[in-house]
């Protein structure tokens, strides 16, 4: 048996380069807007919420002026910019030989609901998880990604020592830690941590093909 049968992945930046696409999506979001981001619309930006990036980018919480940025941003990523996204090298061939081997793949990811279930199709990938995870699939909106995970495992039944979660930041790795789940932090991704921001019971891995032997590797029980 793998040594984790249930594999929970983050998306933005560990299984997909999205940052052109979201970026530019940004950017249109603010000239639409007639407005100018008080920050920066780089790399650094991407993987926390919509709403939340928002705030930062404009430098408010005004709802009236975060709603018509997020209907701009909405507007250019749901119909044209998330089709830029792209996988790093190496996942597609990663994620297939995890589901040959009997893993079970979920997503638990800030983006999202929509443009997560049209990136997924875009790329193949669609059939490779029995559950796709996003902020906004309840009602009342989760809290955070350490909720995400656990309404996950709850709702599908499993038991955290049969579980992985994989990611890029640190949010990620304190995500996992609140659940009681090892961590194994994708250094390929813009948001990959360096070894000094690692916590000492996460490990890092660098490629996709490391990543598979991780979880893979025979159980020690």
């Amino acid at each position: 048996m793998p040594r984790y049968p249930h594999v929970l992945f983050d998306l933005d930046g560990t299984l997909i380069d999205s940052a052109p696409a979201i970026l530019a999506s940004y950017r249109a979001a603010f000239a639409a807007a007639g407005r100018e981001a008080v920050v920066p619309i780089d790399a650094g930006i991407v993987g926390p919420p919509l709403l939340e990036t928002l705030q930062m980018l404009a430098g408010t919480t005004d709802a009236g002026v975060i709603e018509a940025l997020a209907a701009h941003f909405k507007a250019s990523y749901d119909t044209r910019g998330y089709r830029e996204t792209a996988a790093y090298d190496g996942v597609g061939e990663m994620l297939a030989r995890l589901v040959e081997a009997g893993c079970t793949l979920s997503i638990a990811t800030n983006k999202r609901l929509h443009p997560t279930r049209l990136i997924l199709a875009h790329l193949g990938w669609a059939d490779h998880f029995d559950a796709v995870y996003a902020l906004d699939l309840f009602e009342p909106r989760l809290p955070h990604k350490a909720a995400m995970i656990a309404r996950l495992m709850q709702d599908r039944g499993i038991a955290r020592e049969q579980a992985v979660y994989v990611g890029d930041r640190s949010e990620d790795g304190e995500s996992a830690d609140a659940n009681g789940l090892p961590f194994l932090a994708a250094t390929w991704g813009y948001g990959s941590l360096g070894a000094h921001e690692l916590a000492p019971h996460w490990r890092a891995v660098a490629t996709p093909a490391a990543l598979a032997d991780a979880i893979l590797a025979p159980s020690a029980t």
